[in-house]
């Protein structure tokens, strides 16, 4: 194994994390894929399978050894090295001695920091992410905090970086397509649920995103008690005090409230770069638009 570069966390936003592309497989096990919650923003950095993915407050750390390519990706973040602006997103070569500090821009809830190589930590069930809730992979499977020191070493494949985009629009439905258990909402309900906006609430994390209903679409809604079935990340479950739920990519394996939606893949990472207190709506497709 070769090192290629050593550095160490010198500040940490809470539920910073390594991850890679996702777990997937382990389902049926109990494992959520994990993975990164802006898979777009993720492939903006580049880089090898593995990287750092941190939450909106943002990260410092210094290059401890080695000379190294640094590609950073995800929401608008400022970012400084040894004090410099750079722009973002970027790729940058870093040396032993440099200090990088991304703090919070204008837009955006995840970055990632990716390297022309791998993150050393060890494979855990076919990946290196890191899963928050079952305290499995990554960095001694839990959050990144000040003083851990990682190593990078050789990948066996590195990615490019994919051009940046727009920053999402805030004015933007939000597609889904009906869950399995929309029929068990009415219909006045169901309209409302598409004619109302929402609130993304404080109360989120890598499992899910609560949404304030402050429209009470969902203040009639009785208290459903299902058989339990697998879940997925973008399912819209109703809470049994009619909170709707946004599930995310360490949602938990199994559910028994109902799914009155589910969104679209690509709209998941979309979804998750929205900042609390804002105002989203819902939008239906069908599958074949």
């Amino acid at each position: 194994m070769t090192v290629l570069a050593q550095f160490r966390i010198t500040r940490a936003a809470p539920l910073s994390t390594v991850q890679d592309r996702g777990r997937f497989g382990a389902l049926g096990f109990g494992i959520a894929a994990s993975g990164p919650m802006d898979a777009i923003g993720w492939a903006q950095a580049g880089g090898g399978e593995s990287g750092l993915e941190f939450t909106r407050t943002g990260l410092d750390f210094m290059l401890l050894s080695g000379t190294i390519e640094a590609g950073f990706g995800g929401g608008g973040f400022a970012l400084k090295v040894n004090g410099t602006p750079h722009p973002w997103p970027t790729r940058l070569s870093l040396k032993a001695g440099d200090r990088v500090s991304i703090t919070p821009g204008v837009w955006g809830m995840y970055g990632y920091l990716r390297f022309s190589g791998e993150i050393d930590v060890p494979n855990v069930i076919g990946s290196r992410a890191t899963n928050t809730i079952a305290g499995l992979g990554g960095f001694e499977g839990r959050a990144l905090r000040a003083g851990d020191e990682l190593a990078v070493i050789i990948a066996e494949t590195t990615i490019e970086p994919v051009p940046a985009e727009k920053p999402p629009e805030r004015d933007v439905p939000f597609r889904f397509v009906w869950g399995l258990h929309a029929d068990l909402f009415e219909t006045s309900m169901r309209r409302d649920f598409v004619s109302s906006s929402f609130f993304v609430s404080h109360r989120l994390d890598r499992m899910g995103v609560r949404l304030e209903d402050r429209a009470g679409v969902f203040t009639r809604s009785q208290h459903l008690s299902l058989v339990s079935d697998s879940v997925v990340p973008g399912d819209i479950q109703i809470l049994g005090d009619g909170t709707p739920i946004v599930l995310m990519r360490d949602h938990q394996p199994t559910g028994g409230y109902p799914r009155i939606a589910t969104l679209l893949s690509a709209e998941v990472s979309r979804f998750a770069q929205i900042r609390p207190g804002t105002a989203i709506r819902f939008v239906p497709v069908s599958l074949t638009r």
